[in-house]
């Protein structure tokens, strides 16, 4: 965490005292809030925790020191952030998703031409049935005939569709090679609305280089709806309704430096970068009240949500796996006591 912030205005020992009304215009430029003088603070915030000023240091440091701001100034630098928002990795995210329901759709027309090769095998069924019956019948040579030509249309189509068919599928099975290795590099999980465990161990790893080179402290913790809570409901429909709701929630506690993922089986992991364990045990606490007051209605019953924390510490000492095996255990943990709704569990190096 950074030490306590510095002045917004910097001043020269050796100068002269200004004048009132020096003064009074200088607070005029710089009021309370003014967003150069927060971003002065920011960097002196960085330089005295000795890290270098790079984008995603102040980015980090800016989302941080905000939160200590008063409401009025937190929605007023938040405004001016909304009007230049550009984000990579929502860029990413929209461009993965729009791959997907490509994807989606060539599947839905492939399943709709097999369809109508498998209606176009039966019209040729009933059309040699009805030949056979018009052959047996006393119609004449010229009604025969008709039908026989038709017949032999419909052949020629349905040889046709079945070379279509089969160009198509193979189509299908090329894009379906081409979708497999966009997953593979996917940063996002669509069943969640959040990361995924590709991209979380990524930025662990990252930030354990980070933490090695600059000393820093950084948080990792383990979320999962509680056991007891998905017992009792023994629904899955509604259990998974439960969990989404549970990211959404995780999203909107979280702040921009953040990194919130599914990690797998309804378990998210909220990676919080230059956060010691008393803050992080702060924002666990946080995060339960807020799941805690979101209640789920199942039919005439109110189920009100519960979630169970598992933290950790992100050392330069351990590997991500030996990281996040350690918020497991912090999970396993507050189990142990059923009045915590979170434990902390860190590695003995």
């Amino acid at each position: 965490m950074s030490g306590a912030l510095r002045s917004r205005v910097r001043r020269d020992p050796s100068a002269a005292k200004p004048s009132a009304a020096i003064t009074e215009k200088a607070s005029e430029v710089e009021p309370e809030g003014d967003l150069e003088a927060y971003s002065k603070e920011v960097l002196n915030a960085l330089m005295k925790d000795g890290l270098p000023p790079t984008p995603n240091n102040f980015s980090l440091y800016f989302d941080r020191l905000l939160e200590d701001k008063s409401q009025n100034t937190r929605n007023h630098i938040v405004s001016v952030l909304e009007l230049e928002e550009n984000n990579e990795d929502e860029n990413s995210i929209m461009l993965e998703q729009s791959l997907k329901q490509g994807f989606s759709s060539i599947k839905n027309i492939l399943g709709v031409t097999a369809n109508l090769y498998k209606n176009m095998a039966l019209m040729t069924k009933i059309l040699e049935k009805r030949k056979q019956e018009l052959e047996a019948s006393s119609e004449t040579n010229e009604t025969r005939g008709v039908a026989a030509s038709l017949g032999s249309d419909i052949v020629k189509l349905n040889e046709i569709l079945k070379k279509q068919s089969g160009s198509i599928k193979t189509m299908y099975d090329d894009t379906a090679k081409i979708i497999k290795n966009v997953e593979n590099e996917t940063i996002f999980d669509n069943q969640f609305g959040v990361y995924n465990k590709r991209y979380l161990m990524t930025k662990v790893e990252q930030e354990i280089e980070l933490i090695r080179k600059f000393k820093h402290k950084s948080s990792l913790i383990m979320i999962e709806l509680s056991r007891e809570l998905k017992k009792s409901v023994n629904n899955e429909k509604a259990i998974m309704l439960m969990t989404k709701t549970v990211a959404r929630l995780l999203l909107k506690t979280s702040r921009r430096s953040d990194t919130v993922a599914h990690y797998g089986n309804g378990v998210f992991v909220m990676l919080l970068k230059h956060t010691d364990i008393e803050s992080a045990k702060k924002a666990s606490e946080r995060l339960c009240d807020l799941v805690s007051n979101s209640n789920f209605f199942l039919g005439d019953r109110e189920i009100q949500l519960k979630i169970s924390i598992g933290i950790t510490d992100v050392t330069e000492n351990n590997s991500v796996e030996e990281i996040i095996v350690s918020s497991m255990d912090g999970v396993e943990k507050a189990y142990e006591n059923p009045s915590l709704d979170y434990a902390v569990l860190l590695r003995n190096v």
